[in-house]
């Protein structure tokens, strides 16, 4: 126990220390200058429900209806890319936190083939609701910086206060932003980021979130005092708080289960994820995966998840109609495997490596390592692009 308040209070010490470069860093331009074409349009096409599948329930007022009440990833097949992405090119974008950049990968070759400047401290590069925009988030410099799929070129940053992380509801209304330092949830227009409603938390940390299956609630980790929020989505506002039973708790990555009844939230300090009831808001149960337990990625055909254990360079296998883990795979000569996404075809992890300035492939049906690329420093939300989907909730890429 003593290892993990050590480990904490490092944690801590390096954010703060952030925060005082923080305060030397200048603006950058205002919200309304954003480029036109950075704006997203109102609605994304919808696709009928696939034959033979029972249809779900209505969810939030200008939802997209759900595909299929058993699997909210029934959009995310391998390939079924939206008419909007179908002709970008594929690419994986990587934030380097400590560079100020973001490294841009082929994918078909594993080699960074440009390399853009940003504000500072990027955490997590975001698809738009819409998908027609990638949003890089300069937590630290006070911006985000609109990047064109389609050309690959980065529009004029937009001034956002602390955006550690951003999500957008699933109606496509508002972007929200995971303020982590101001303690708020700020739900901003999700075309101008203009800001709408801030909402202030009694947490400390706010970073990963993921949405019910009608989208009127979400689940909101809380880093730094090892809790949990529920928020309604509609009515922006905080309906359930809860600490989670492990002294040092710090829950990162959020996700929900295909048949949207579970959440599972990993926790880098608890080595493990929590299995949450999102509708009842009990106590979850920690479910032991590996040391650093951060990020949380969906297979195409729903069936696993990918479970990124940093501390340990290893990704866990869980299988959702089994319930239970079922593989892990270590990557040779170790590494910190964090943040990232599966591939269009869903043939390929890819993860940033957080603290040896690298990427990792990875074989989905293997484990095998397919490559391991030099990227910054400091990697982090990478996020690979286009992927399979109707429209972005955020994140990395959390499609539905």
């Amino acid at each position: 126990m003593t290892a993990q308040r050590n480990r904490r209070t490092s944690r801590t010490t390096w954010l703060l220390a952030c925060a005082v470069l923080a305060s030397l860093a200048g603006c950058s331009t205002p919200a309304e200058k954003a480029r036109p074409e950075a704006l997203a349009t109102k609605q994304a096409p919808a696709r009928p429900a696939a034959e033979g599948k029972k249809a779900a329930p209505a969810g939030l007022p200008g939802m997209p209806p759900v595909l299929d009440a058993k699997d909210v990833y029934a959009a995310d097949r391998p390939n079924a890319l939206s008419p909007v992405v179908k002709n970008y090119p594929s690419r994986v974008y990587v934030p380097n936190t400590n560079s100020n950049t973001v490294s841009v990968i082929d994918p078909r070759t594993y080699k960074v083939i440009e390399t853009i400047p940003v504000g500072e401290q990027p955490q997590h590069v975001v698809p738009s609701w819409d998908m027609k925009t990638l949003w890089v988030n300069n937590d630290r410099g006070n911006t985000l910086t609109p990047i064109d799929p389609k050309t690959g070129r980065a529009g004029k940053t937009v001034d956002v206060h602390d955006p550690y992380n951003l999500y957008f509801t699933p109606n496509g209304k508002y972007a929200i932003v995971m303020a982590s330092l101001d303690r708020e949830l700020v739900f901003r227009d999700a075309h101008t980021m203009n800001r709408e409603k801030t909402v202030p938390v009694s947490c400390y940390g706010v970073n990963h979130a993921d949405f019910s299956a009608d989208g009127r609630y979400f689940i909101v980790s809380c880093e730094f005092s090892g809790e949990l929020l529920k928020v309604d989505t509609e009515k922006m506002k905080v309906v359930g708080q809860q600490r989670l039973p492990f002294q040092g708790a710090m829950p990162q990555d959020v996700k929900i289960s295909p048949d949207g009844k579970t959440f599972y939230i990993a926790d880098m300090m608890a080595d493990g994820m929590w299995v949450l009831d999102g509708d009842k808001f009990t106590t979850p149960k920690l479910l032991p995966t590996g040391k650093g337990c951060h990020g949380l990625y969906v297979s195409r055909d729903s069936k696993e998840m990918y479970v990124s254990n940093r501390g340990e360079g290893s990704i866990s296998i869980f299988d959702f109609p089994k319930n239970k883990l079922t593989k892990k795979w270590h990557l040779p000569n170790g590494g910190s495997p964090d943040m990232g996404g599966v591939s269009a075809d869903g043939k390929v992890l890819w993860l940033s490596g957080r603290y040896n300035a690298e990427v990792y492939a990875i074989d989905t049906t293997s484990g095998k390592e397919l490559a391991r690329i030099p990227v910054g420093d400091g990697p982090h939300g990478l996020a690979v692009y286009p992927q399979p989907g109707r429209y972005s909730l955020g994140h990395t890429g959390i499609f539905r």
